[in-house]
């Protein structure tokens, strides 16, 4: 499901639970919304609200640093992917077939995570990607070094496929665990809903009052819309930018 068809059903729930209470409001007996009983729903609301920040905010702060992972691992792979070719290079023309297949394997990847065409879907694991990798590390390896500078190049050079395969697996790896675990998901929208309809339980049924809750509504679902973007950093609105990759693409080769 996507990020707006969740955001969409958390207003729907929430915005619902303040409407849900103006109406409990007229079926409950005056004696149970006396000052007394607002108290003792206010500190357990309090508790309820407290827990509920608490968690919004560890959300918030989990899937941004998730995603600045993504971020900072692409930086880091654009900046090898420009040293292993400037190894490549001054190993000489023999290593030109293999330089090639780096240019080749880095275009399949930024076409793959960044789609030119909306229709396809993004992926960072890809089963062509790891036949890319074996196929580039070959090349690497059949190079037949002429002197000791060559063996060192080829020895960096392989030790430079090697980790840039370790940094896409581990992007791979951290793409998949950072998505919000559903159960998580619900349990904290049942609090929010909870906290709406004690709300709307106390609150007069006028248009200044609507409104208020009406935008509080949209600015929780808008917190979870963004926790759910900011979980899946190649789809979405709010994409990680392909400006590492396709800058490093570009020196590829010269």
């Amino acid at each position: 499901m996507s990020a707006w068809a969740v955001a969409s059903i958390v207003f729907a729930c929430v915005y619902g639970g303040a409407i849900l209470g103006m109406l409990l409001r007229r079926s409950l007996p005056e004696h149970h919304l006396d000052e007394r009983s607002k108290d003792v729903v206010r500190l357990g609301m309090g508790l309820i609200a407290t827990m509920t920040a608490l968690v919004l905010g560890l959300l918030v702060a989990s899937a941004k640093g998730a995603y600045d992972e993504q971020a900072s691992g692409l930086d880091h792979i654009a900046a090898n992917l420009v040293l292993l070719d400037s190894q490549l290079a001054q190993y000489g023309p023999q290593a030109q077939d293999a330089r090639d297949a780096l240019r080749l394997t880095v275009a399949d990847a930024v076409e793959r995570i960044w789609p030119s065409s909306e229709a396809q879907a993004s992926t960072l694991a890809a089963p062509g990607a790891r036949a890319q990798g074996r196929t580039l590390y070959s090349k690497i390896q059949e190079l037949s070094p002429e002197n000791d500078m060559q063996r060192r190049l080829q020895s960096a050079a392989l030790q430079g496929a090697m980790e840039l395969g370790q940094a896409r697996w581990l992007l791979v790896a951290q793409s998949q665990s950072s998505s919000v675990p559903t159960p998580f998901l619900v349990i904290l929208v049942f609090w929010l809903a909870i906290l709406f309809v004690s709300f709307g339980l106390f609150a007069p049924a006028n248009t200044t009052v609507l409104s208020t809750l009406f935008l509080c509504a949209v600015s929780v679902a808008g917190a979870i819309f963004l926790v759910l973007e900011l979980a899946n950093p190649y789809q979405g609105l709010l994409r990680v930018s392909s400006a590492p990759l396709r800058s490093a693409l570009a020196l590829l080769g010269q």
